[in-house]
């Protein structure tokens, strides 16, 4: 069984426990084992997180799980920007795949409810499929 990890942001904690369960859910629908799970403050700490989890020889890939709302600036773009590349970059840094279940950026209230669980499972998803 291959072993993966869950990062998820904590700024919406409660709603994005809601994806980890999904994805966690999924994941035992593949075959695949989620051996760690790492709450962050923001997305900007999460590449950090997946950087140390991809680093453990006992875990295969990770998902990432989160939320970054429209806000008044284009702060969210930016830091949504900024997680993506870096998640990229740690991908083709250790061969471990990430399956990106961010909601975002540039989420209103309104997209958060029917993207949940679909995001949580598309994302666990692909790293099956990297890792098949």
């Amino acid at each position: 069984m291959k072993r993966i990890a869950l990062v998820c942001g904590s700024y919406h904690r409660e709603v994005v426990a809601r994806m980890a369960a999904a994805a966690r859910e999924r994941a035992g629908e593949l075959g695949l084992e989620v051996v760690a799970e790492q709450w962050v403050p923001g997305a900007l700490e999460c590449p950090l997180a997946l950087q140390r989890l991809l680093a453990r020889d006992d875990i295969a890939g990770a998902v990432l799980l989160g939320i970054i709302e429209r806000g008044e600036t284009q702060h969210g773009l930016a830091m949504g920007q900024a997680v993506v590349q870096a998640t990229v970059n740690l991908q083709l840094a250790t061969g471990k795949p990430v399956g990106m279940g961010v909601i975002g950026p540039g989420a209103e209230p309104q997209h958060i409810e029917p993207r949940l669980l679909p995001y949580a499972r598309k994302a666990v998803d692909a790293v099956a499929e990297m890792l098949s």
